[in-house]
């Protein structure tokens, strides 16, 4: 009989309660098996932040908090510390000691049930993904949440006996798979009994908006990548940014937020732009031993490995559809360096262990944070003989909206910087911050790039004046950055306000005041938080001819910008009927009514007035409601603003007035 691998599940090796009749339809564990090799058995010594880690959760755990979130940086050994906690957290119950472990991806599965092996060589360990099935009886479990939730194999897992549920790559929690998980074990609202949850993440965040609070109450433990190559258990990183040619305008955005694929792959894979991204790899880091490089699609990555072929290189790729065989004959080959490029779309952004990257080349633009942060964190983990990693971020077409490796550091993405290390990075932050502060702080517009990037802690609130109310309707330059986010006809109506209107009600996005209010030096990223509020302008059913307007509410609360726009057009997408909010719909390129000209010609004063070819119904509309979600209100303090600085200067010209009365002067007197 085949011998599985030590690792995995027990329910083929020695556990009393099944036996070895599943072995005989097994071709998954045999795949398993060449995946990954066998590991020593040793004890794990958990580094000081990881027991921290653990002892925060058990804390919370201890007052009564069961939904919990850990965020850790690429690298940190999540999968350590979250097996570890398995015999940390108690049971309520006499019965209640399995474990469940959740996962996305079959890599994923595999690493936590090595780490488990390790970790509980005494305890009986299954897997459930594919045609392999566990039992549902076994200490700990380790499964595929798609292959958990098809058919009834959910229903074999009797939530009384499970005292803990750990989610790995939690930022995918909210997804429907994993909702469905939760809600059989009675995690999908706070309840005093059941199991506890436990979800790890690097990055704690979702670009369609959805809210993680939905799943998770508390993150109870944080440590960045930053801090982490600060205090060396991470590799030290250089980041080098390259202008490409790829030009990214007329490129639309999936479901997800992110670029389309099919036409982002249009738009980055052209001959130029491939010979480009080959040459600054060749002049930035020709001689590094492993690099790994992310594309867009199949074609890209079938393209641009020919490119570096056709330049020497030895080029190979691996794809969601490579065969299993010839995938882990790859990867063998280049953890042990055989070949220095390994380039590959989609695979390896989550759970893939390989320490000996030393380059990573970033061929595919973004509109994601989380996505950016996991395709640099390939290269972040320590490996003998690796002094750091170099990341090089091809930079598109800047009027998109994208997140580069500046903006990760609150910088504009058209910086173009060169081997800078993070430290470099924060300290050229700094600078530009008091360049700007010592500049003229009455500038036209916040810059689009300073709230488009996804970390909005240096997000720079800038104040305009305007001399008339056409002024202020007028200005659209609010609303070029917040556009380049969201396909829906936002406009900015005031520095910390955008306003989404339709017929039945309105959606606003707002800097909390106290946000707002703190200054720059004194905020910071915790401290910052953008609202979602929703108004609607119908009443209740039973109070359609009387009573007050339905109260606002808030929807979402998150420390970044293009996170509550997303959370925002989500949910304004159940609300509001999109041909009334998409910039896109036919209506809005038609002339202004009749109605918008009268409206918006009696601020123009002694102006010509405007008419139907001057101005679209999309453009009045932006203006009718930059003036009653905000610009009234904005145009009334400027005349107070006004009136103060004429009373001023007529004080001024009395006193000069009187002081000229009581000068004696030689000469004669005037009349």
């Amino acid at each position: 009989m085949l011998k599985a691998p030590f690792w995995l599940p027990r329910t083929f090796r020695t556990s009393r309660a099944l036996t070895r009749t599943a072995a005989a339809r097994r071709p998954l564990a045999t795949a398993l098996a060449h995946a990954i090799p066998q590991a020593p058995q040793e004890a794990i010594r958990l580094r000081q932040y990881q027991e921290e880690c653990i002892q925060s959760v058990l804390s919370y755990l201890e007052k009564g908090h069961k939904r919990l979130g850990i965020s850790l940086a690429t690298g940190s050994g999540k999968t350590v510390i979250f097996t570890r906690l398995i015999d940390r957290v108690k049971s309520q119950t006499s019965n209640a000691d399995q474990t469940l472990i959740l996962a996305h991806r079959r890599e994923l599965v595999q690493q936590a049930a090595r780490h488990c092996e390790k970790a509980y060589p005494e305890k009986s360990i299954e897997i459930e993904m594919g045609e392999t099935r566990a039992s549902g009886a076994a200490d700990i479990t380790v499964a595929s949440v798609r292959s958990l939730v098809s058919g009834d194999r959910l229903s074999k897992f009797e939530r009384s006996r499970f005292k803990l549920v750990l989610v790995d790559e939690a930022h995918h929690i909210v997804a429907p798979g994993y909702m469905q998980v939760l809600e059989h074990f009675g995690l999908e609202i706070p309840r005093e009994t059941g199991p506890a949850l436990v979800g790890v993440s690097a990055t704690f965040s979702r670009f369609d908006g959805l809210r993680l609070g939905a799943a998770i109450d508390h993150i109870v433990y944080h440590k960045d990548y930053i801090d982490m190559i600060g205090e060396k258990w991470l590799a030290d990183v250089m980041f080098t940014t390259v202008k490409s040619r790829a030009n990214l305008s007329k490129v639309k955005l999936s479901n997800d937020g992110d670029f389309a694929t099919a036409q982002l792959a249009k738009a980055v894979n052209t001959p130029e732009n491939n010979e480009i991204t080959f040459k600054a790899w060749q002049a930035e880091a020709g001689g590094r031993k492993s690099t790994l490089v992310f594309c867009v699609d199949l074609d890209h990555v079938s393209n641009l490995t020919s490119v570096f072929r056709q330049h020497g290189i030895d080029a190979r790729y691996i794809t969601g559809s490579t065969k299993k065989r010839i995938r882990g004959e790859r990867l063998d080959s280049f953890r042990e360096r055989k070949f220095p490029v390994l380039l590959n779309c989609g695979v390896f952004t989550e759970g893939t262990d390989i320490p000996n990257i030393d380059c990573v080349l970033l061929a595919r633009p973004t509109k994601s944070r989380n996505l950016l942060v996991q395709m640099i964190g390939r290269g972040m983990r320590l490996h003998p003989g690796k002094d750091n990693c170099h990341v090089i971020d091809m930079v598109s077409s800047l009027e998109t909206g994208i997140v580069s490796v500046p903006t990760l550091f609150g910088l504009d993405p058209s910086e173009i910087v060169e081997k800078a290390t993070p430290a470099q990075m924060k300290d050229l932050k700094t600078r530009r911050l008091e360049e700007q502060d010592s500049g003229n702080r009455e500038t036209p517009s916040p810059s689009p790039w300073s709230s488009a990037s996804p970390d909005i802690s240096d997000y720079r609130l800038t104040i305009t004046h305007y001399d008339t109310v056409q002024d202020l309707i007028d200005d659209t330059s609010g609303e070029r950055h917040i556009r380049a986010l969201s396909a829906n006809a936002w406009v900015q109506t005031s520095d910390t306000k955008f306003a989404l209107s339709a017929r039945n009600g309105v959606l606003t996005v707002e800097l909390n005041a106290e946000s707002s209010s703190s200054s720059s030096s004194s905020t910071t990223n915790n401290d910052r938080k953008f609202l979602v509020i929703y108004k609607s302008t119908l009443r209740p059913p039973r109070h359609q001819d009387k009573g007050p307007l339905q109260p606002a509410r808030t929807i979402a609360t998150s420390p970044t910008l293009s996170d509550a726009i997303h959370a925002a057009d989500t949910f304004a997408a159940t609300k509001f009927e999109r041909i009334f909010i998409n910039t896109q719909s036919e209506w809005r390129r038609q002339p202004a009514s009749e109605g918008q000209l009268a409206f918006l010609n009696r601020f123009r004063g002694d102006e010509e007035p405007l008419t139907a070819d001057q101005v679209t119904k999309g453009k009045a509309a932006d203006m009718l409601t930059k003036w009653k979600f905000g610009a009234r209100g904005r145009f009334e303090k400027m005349l107070v603003r006004k009136r103060r600085e004429e009373r001023e200067v007529r004080r001024v010209e009395r006193g000069e007035e009187l002081r000229r009365r009581e000068e004696v002067c030689v000469g004669p007197l005037q009349a």
